[in-house]
């Protein structure tokens, strides 16, 4: 997530704070909590998502080992998400690109899209960035060492491919179209305490070419589901302020079908600042409603309102979670399947 520190405030659920998505040193703002009066999900039943499966994507992903770009880890990695997502009867598109670093690096990196029912006007985006932090930044021992990224960025791809091979393996399948878009270079952006100068929209590299370069020309969705750091233990999900100043009726629908599907220790009804993540750019620069599901800490008392694991190395397979893999993984299932 991110490390840069916006402080444009924006019109939404009250006034918010807009900050990134990595800051230490958020303002000390009150989150807002907000009684809703639901109504009940549409009676379309998903197929059951497999937690254990999801689990087992995760710990894959962390055996190839930090996927910092231009590592062999990275395009071990991205090969193996490729063919992950043919086998499961996935139509593959992968966008390759080059783009500088805020440290003069030049990344190669890979945007990779999967789509099912390609033809269907009506398409919903789900997406995750796979590429990890390059650095522990936030940790005091080896801070310049990669971090395993088992939550932030394992976690997300996870629920992506257990929902791929859901799709394909289902007798029903959902009525739009879906398409999976895992972003590369999301990670790579400056530390606070960098002694290289600021760089404007230095996070989130691949969501900002793909906004500008979509995989197919005029691409549109009904609406994108970003999804986060979605697999800590006892994860709790607020309603990110980006989210809810362009696509409010996307988080209503989200957090409604969570609550109803007895999800509602994760899906918790409080508006939190807004962040800077990929759906920053698919909102302002795509043109497509794009909501962030991700994990924000409403007790933290020193900033580190992603957990004391994040851009540290104890962002490992130890903090994983089946059971929060399985809250947001059905929860986006019944979403799309009921369309």
């Amino acid at each position: 997530m991110k490390n840069k520190l916006n402080l444009i405030a924006i019109l939404c659920c009250g006034a918010l704070a807009l900050y990134s998505c990595d800051s230490a040193e958020k303002s000390a703002q009150q989150e807002t909590t907000v009684t809703e009066t639901e109504t009940e999900p549409a009676g379309v039943q998903a197929p059951a998502f497999n937690a254990d499966s999801a689990y087992k994507f995760v710990a894959k992903q962390v055996a190839f080992g930090p996927r910092v770009p231009n590592s062999q880890a990275h395009t071990a990695t991205g090969d193996w998400i490729i063919s992950k997502l043919k086998e499961y009867g996935a139509d593959v598109k992968v966008q390759e690109l080059q783009m500088r670093a805020f440290d003069g690096k030049m990344l190669n990196l890979r945007n990779i899209i999967a789509s099912y029912n390609p033809e269907a006007s009506a398409r919903v985006m789900l997406a995750a960035h796979w590429d990890t932090r390059p650095f522990a930044d936030k940790d005091s021992s080896n801070p310049d060492k990669p971090i395993d990224g088992a939550n932030d960025g394992a976690s997300g791809v996870a629920v992506l491919l257990e929902i791929a091979r859901t799709i394909n393996a289902a007798q029903q399948k959902p009525g739009v179209g879906v398409d999976l878009v895992f972003f590369d270079g999301e990670d790579y952006g400056r530390p606070e305490d960098s002694k290289f100068p600021y760089m404007e929209n230095d996070w989130c590299l691949g969501s900002q070419y793909w906004s500008k370069n979509k995989h197919i020309p005029n691409y549109t969705a009904k609406y994108g589901i970003l999804l986060d750091m979605v697999g800590a233990e006892n994860a709790r999900f607020a309603r990110e302020g980006t989210s809810m100043q362009y696509a409010k009726n996307v988080v209503d629908k989200v957090w409604k079908a969570g609550n109803k599907l007895g999800y509602s220790d994760y899906f918790k009804y409080v508006n939190a600042p807004a962040i800077t993540d990929d759906h920053s750019y698919v909102n302002e620069w795509a043109n497509i409603p794009m909501i962030d599901i991700i994990e924000y800490n409403m007790t933290a008392i020193d900033g580190d309102y992603f957990g004391d694991y994040h851009h540290r190395h104890s962002d490992s397979m130890s903090i994983i979670s089946p059971k929060t893999l399985k809250a947001v993984g059905q929860t986006v299932l019944h979403v799309v399947y009921n369309e």
